[in-house]
């Protein structure tokens, strides 16, 4: 009703501005000459406004559905109101010709009419969008001296002044003061010059030392900068650049990216943050199917084990984003998942949340807790992720990560959930540590499970490392180059994969989606395109440089040897694998398992790990193994462990 209300407004608007237009054009346009053959004026003037402004209503009712609302209005708009203005005054030409040959209107009156019309259309949005951006306070006469007398720091923009129009635009409708925009570094150098929104593009990204010279010199030396498109994306914006600046004590910030948008859709000014070393990795955005993933989460019930955890969590920020009917988050650390619970229930106060405490090797308590959920999707995520930990606790490393595996299987089949997702690791390709094989070994749980029949879909989703996340190598390098160094690195030719938690969870949720296709016999085992490899040096050194130090002088890097099971590189796909593409930067796993996981070869490992047997346990796991990569059965493992002490 409203709506329609607004609509009527409108429309009786752009009426009145075309009677004052009509009125306007016939009063400056010189009268006709009459002639012999002319006659009095059958038409009034009254008359003829009447006709125009009801021709001119009836073409804004038309075409009001391709106008913005005023507040927006933009170019389209005006040449939809140069359209309207045309058309009313071609018909209004054809209805006065055929009421009197058109003797009343001047010919002048017919050109006027219409440029009146659609300018005081345009002009009246125009005006709507100025108060709306509040642009028009920059004409108020104290503004200049309260600026003065309250200074906000000075920001740089540097990026494309698209984006930078963008940000101006929405700083201006939110009234932030938070900063005042001082100049825009952009990438063409036919830009320099220009003006965005009042703000100079003063120079490009390869001059950016001389540019923040002539803001040092015109005293207004930037306090912070703000990055508008992915810093990878900005050539020449390399870790030295970015530690020198805040060296200089220089601000970086950068607004969420395209991942991160779906917790801020109701803000209008995206939060600014501190730019991390994860987002100086070169690599394409990702383009996320959101109408798979909105089908696939919204009103369903989700539950996601390991919540506390780097990806658990992320995947309940992304899923709660997504609309599900409700969140149920198990989780083995009290105080994880307090910490997730808060921040949902703060993130998205309107969502259904449940947290439970529970450790996945307890199956008899899984089982009833799934039966009181009725989970629809099961995101499987806890697992002892820790090379070094789990080879020093084979035991613990089998209970958890294969046993744990196998629980939330059985319970999410016998509660008839829709899927379940294991979340796997390129360290169960030809894996030479504890931690790979009880990976490796609970994929092919997921491959078993399926062949148990059931409503259940079952898939593993493969990734490398994750940048940022609990005791990887980013919060320790960070670590250690607050406390001065050294900076530790185990060989200087080892590289990993490399993912952004965001990005690997987007990820495992555009599979998850792609698991509803297909007939559903077989489980299937994703894999995410992880780009380049990263040598794990270049990745120190540049931390070293954006936080201002140089490596080698400031903090040492310093070799410290590998570590049991530890390998150089890693892979993605083993020998007896081959991958397919089947989704934007996903790919299936097709692969013939020579084993079959039973039910027996649980009870066997389980009994094993739970007398402690160390050295069984790790017998039993990798002859298994050995038996799912396809290699003689009960034979020694070929396992090339590159370090053991």
């Amino acid at each position: 009703m409203q709506r329609m209300a607004l609509q009527a407004q409108t429309v009786l608007l752009d009426t009145v501005i075309a009677a004052f237009a009509f009125t306007a054009a016939y009063s400056i346009a010189p009268p006709r000459l009459p002639t012999l053959a002319v006659a009095l004026p059958s038409l009034t003037l009254l008359q003829l406004v009447g006709l125009y402004a009801a021709l001119a209503a009836s073409f804004t009712l038309l075409f009001r559905r391709e106008l913005s609302p005023w507040r927006y209005t933009s170019i389209p708009d005006a040449v939809v109101l140069a359209r309207i203005a045309v058309l009313t005054v071609v018909l209004f030409l054809i209805w006065v010709f055929f009421l009197d040959r058109a003797r009343s209107v001047p010919r002048s009156t017919l050109f006027l009419a219409p440029l009146l019309q659609m300018s005081g259309s345009m002009g009246v949005r125009i005006l709507r969008r100025a108060f709306h951006e509040h642009a028009l306070g920059a004409f108020a006469p104290l503004n200049a001296l309260t600026d003065r007398a309250n200074p906000a720091p000075a920001l740089l923009l540097i990026g494309p002044p698209a984006l930078a129009d963008s940000y101006l635009r929405d700083a201006a409708r939110s009234h932030d003061r938070n900063y005042t925009p001082v100049g825009i570094v952009g990438a063409d150098r036919r830009d320099v010059g220009h003006q965005v929104r009042g703000v100079c593009i003063i120079d490009v990204l390869e001059n950016l030392e001389a540019a923040l010279a002539d803001l040092r010199r015109w005293n207004r030396y930037p306090r912070a900068i703000l990055l508008l498109d992915e810093p990878s994306r900005l050539k020449g914006l390399t870790a030295d650049v970015l530690g020198r600046l805040k060296n200089d004590g220089i601000r970086l910030l950068r607004l969420p990216s395209i991942v991160e948008l779906s917790q801020h859709d109701s803000v209008t000014l995206l939060p600014m943050r501190e730019i991390n070393i994860e987002e100086l990795l070169a690599r394409d955005p990702i383009q996320l199917d959101r109408v798979a993933i909105a089908a696939l989460l919204r009103g369903r019930r989700v539950l996601v084990t390991g919540a506390g955890g780097s990806i658990g969590a992320e995947l309940c920020r992304q899923v709660a984003a997504f609309e599900c009917s409700h969140i149920t988050l198990l989780d083995y650390s009290e105080t994880a998942l307090f910490e997730i619970e808060r921040e949902l229930s703060e993130t998205f106060p309107r969502g259904s949340y449940r947290a439970l405490l529970c450790d996945v090797r307890n199956a008899a308590r899984l089982e009833s807790l799934f039966r009181e959920e009725q989970p629809d999707l099961v995101f499987h995520a806890a697992a002892l992720k820790h090379v070094s930990m789990v080879e020093q606790h084979p035991c613990e490393g089998v209970l958890t990560n294969v046993i744990g595996t196998w629980n939330v299987a059985e319970a999410a089949r016998a509660c008839g959930a829709r899927q379940m997702v294991l979340i796997s690791t390129d360290k169960a390709v030809d894996p030479t540590n504890v931690m790979g094989a009880t990976k490796r070994l609970a994929e092919s749980v997921i491959r078993g499970q399926q062949s148990l029949g059931g409503e259940t879909r079952f898939a593993a989703v493969r990734f490398g490392n994750v940048l940022g996340s609990a005791g990887s190598v980013v919060p320790i390098f960070k670590s250690q180059i607050e406390r001065g160094g050294p900076v530790t690195v185990t060989h200087p030719e080892m590289e990993r994969f490399f993912m952004t938690i965001p990005e690997a969870t987007q990820l495992v949720l555009h599979a998850t989606a792609t698991n509803t296709q297909g007939d559903g016999r077989d489980a299937r085992l994703f894999l995410l395109e992880m780009g380049e490899p990263v040598r794990i040096l270049d990745l120190a050194r540049q931390m070293i440089a954006l936080s201002g130090r140089t490596p080698g002088r400031n903090i040492e890097i310093e070799v410290t040897g590998l570590r049991p099971g530890e390998k150089l590189t890693e892979s993605l796909l083993d020998e007896t694998e081959r991958s397919a593409p089947c989704a934007p930067k996903v790919m299936e796993v097709i692969s013939a398992s020579a084993l079959q996981v039973t039910p027996g070869h649980m009870a066997n490992l389980r009994q094993l790990a739970d007398a402690g047997e160390v050295d069984e346990v790790r017998r039993a796991l990798f002859e298994l193994v050995s038996q799912i990569r396809g290699e003689k059965p009960g034979a020694v493992p070929s396992l090339r462990v590159v370090a053991t002490r």
